[in-house]
């Protein structure tokens, strides 16, 4: 799959529906895959989140139509998406720093703050290739038990997720003690359109059981699929992971021959991982292929 077309195609969506309400899921349909990789991908290659993408778009527009036309603010500002010239007027003062009004009687078009719409080559440049390959492995389905949190790319709360199940783990009959699963569930995204842009994820911490096991109250079941994976290995602390995934959603996935398979990936912690801050820790990264 060309990777890099289809965000050609999701940003060319944005562009054409700027004076609309633009739903994530439509952007991610025409983009020719799910919304859980398109938010990934667009995040490590144009360097920001889609919302916040679109709402600097819209901004950008807005700009251009105060200083071009002589259109009411509140008029720009609804065929904007904003619902008062008050929401209107904050964010567009957090951008450009000073208000709708302000920025038409200075009749100055700012470059700062400015957001052009990305073409072909702007990236291309931005999806420069890094030559990492990740190991191809076959799998087999793993049934896995555990709990199910909620983080987002503005608030990670996976370590009081993990501290939580860690609580639970000893009650749960675990084929193998020394091996722990992440998975962010591909079908549980939300994305809020606002400034900030923020991604809601669904994510289950637990450890493989068998076909027999019948959980209590609390713990939930997942099945991980059998078949294809590319396998990356982060090595380091914690604090160092997103650089792992940048790496994977913004070059590797761009360049690979590989098509992703549109189920939940996953990382499995095991002996290797010594602790969120020490430097010698490994976790494997799981990205379905077919």
């Amino acid at each position: 799959m060309n990777y890099l077309a289809s965000l050609e195609n999701a940003i060319e969506y944005i562009e054409q529906h700027l004076d609309d309400e633009i739903r994530p899921d439509d952007i991610a349909k025409a983009a020719g895959y799910s919304l859980y990789h398109l938010t990934h991908i667009f995040t490590a290659v144009i360097g920001e989140p889609i919302g916040g993408y679109i709402q600097k778009r819209k901004l950008s527009n807005a700009a251009r139509i105060l200083l071009y036309s002589k259109k009411r603010v509140i008029d720009i500002a609804v065929e904007s998406g904003f619902h008062s010239s008050e929401a209107f007027s904050r964010a567009f003062k957090s951008v450009y720093g000073i208000s709708p009004s302000a920025y038409r009687k200075q009749g100055i078009e700012l470059y700062v703050g400015s957001k052009k719409k990305l073409d072909k080559d702007t990236l291309q440049h931005l999806s420069t290739v890094i030559t990492v390959k990740p190991q191809l492995v076959e799998m087999d389905a793993v049934r896995v038990a555990g709990i199910r949190g909620e983080t987002s790319t503005l608030h990670n709360t996976l370590p009081a997720l993990w501290e939580q199940f860690r609580r639970l783990e000893e009650k749960i009959p675990a084929i193998n003690s020394t091996r722990a699963f992440g998975i962010c569930e591909t079908g549980r995204v939300e994305t809020q359109i606002t400034a900030e842009g923020n991604v809601v994820f669904s994510e289950i911490v637990g450890v493989e059981v068998d076909a027999n096991y019948t959980p209590p109250e609390g713990i939930v079941i997942k099945t991980l699929r059998g078949g294809k994976y590319a396998v990356f290995t982060h090595r380091g602390a914690i604090a160092t992971f997103q650089k792992t995934y940048d790496y994977i959603w913004g070059s590797w996935v761009l360049s690979t021959k590989e098509s992703l398979d549109n189920s939940e990936d996953f990382e499995i912690y095991d002996e290797r991982f010594m602790g969120a801050n020490n430097s010698e820790s490994q976790i494997d990264i799981y990205i379905p292929v077919k």
